[in-house]
């Protein structure tokens, strides 16, 4: 270990290159001290990782600490102290540079993943993907059960797509209806004849379940028919047309306009 450490210290010497802030270095952890670990990087000092910027998934950080211990990976270096000269590295951080990076591709290959449930809010579901973040918005959630209890989907798992990504902002959008509409049995076709169950009654219009996807019918697509809110119950299956298709958001929108006649059915389709 002394020897290569030597030898790459002659590298750098003999080529005058000096590390920085953002380099990506190759070292071995050699000691567990009390709020961080030395690192050998083959320069004249060695390298300092505080623990804070090891990620720890593992319930027991001792033995998590332990495993560390002699072994050879690459860091991420964030900068070097100006008084014991030491490059101050982190693995956290190059982790999440590569996450983002494989995130990227990811989103460019329109991937459908499944990720579990971790919290749940008001606004929506939360869940990780490669260790990074992600929102699921209830806006993008595909869930047409009426008494649905999102309780209950805490730990389990749910399929969605990266519908935006911001890495500056780290911030990762997900959605659920755009993967439930790729994944759907049913091929929708914009001017397609095709029943939906309303399932909520809104001032601007209704949503449907089409085929287990969430459709909106807008007011102004309704036509004629002035107290539409006393009409249309939930529960009740309407004939409408498909006006509007859009894979990326999983949204699909419907008309009822120039239908010459508005079917109505209390039974499932």
């Amino acid at each position: 270990m002394i020897k290569q450490r030597n030898k790459f210290a002659e590298i750098l010497q003999k080529y005058k290159y000096k590390l920085h802030s953002g380099d990506i270095v190759a070292g071995t952890v050699m000691h567990d001290e009390k709020r961080g670990f030395l690192v050998d990087i083959g320069t004249e000092h060695v390298g300092y990782l505080p623990k804070e910027e090891v990620l720890v998934n593992c319930k027991n950080k001792k033995n998590s600490n332990l495993k560390l211990i002699n072994t050879t990976r690459d860091f991420f270096l964030v900068t070097e102290n100006l008084y014991t000269k030491q490059c101050v590295l982190s693995i956290k951080r190059l982790d999440y540079i590569r996450a983002w990076k494989r995130i990227k591709q990811m989103y460019l290959e329109d991937i459908i993943f499944n990720l579990t449930i971790q919290h749940i809010n008001k606004g929506g579901i939360i869940t990780y993907l490669e260790g990074i973040q992600g929102f699921i918005p209830n806006s993008h959630l595909c869930i047409v059960k009426k008494d649905f209890n999102f309780q209950l989907m805490k730990n389990k798992q749910i399929q969605c797509k990266i519908l935006t990504i911001n890495e500056n902002k780290n911030q990762l959008i997900l959605s659920h209806k755009s993967a439930s509409l790729t994944l759907s049995s049913h091929k929708f076709k914009i001017g397609e004849l095709i029943y939906g169950e309303v399932i909520v009654v809104k001032s601007y219009g209704l949503f449907m379940n089409v085929h287990g996807i969430k459709a909106l019918l807008h007011i102004s697509e309704i036509g004629y028919i002035n107290n539409y809110v006393g009409i249309f119950k939930t529960g009740k299956f309407i004939k409408v047309k498909i006006i509007h298709l859009n894979n990326k958001y999983g949204k699909i929108s419907v008309s009822l306009r120039n239908l010459k006649n508005i079917t109505t059915h209390h039974q499932q389709y």
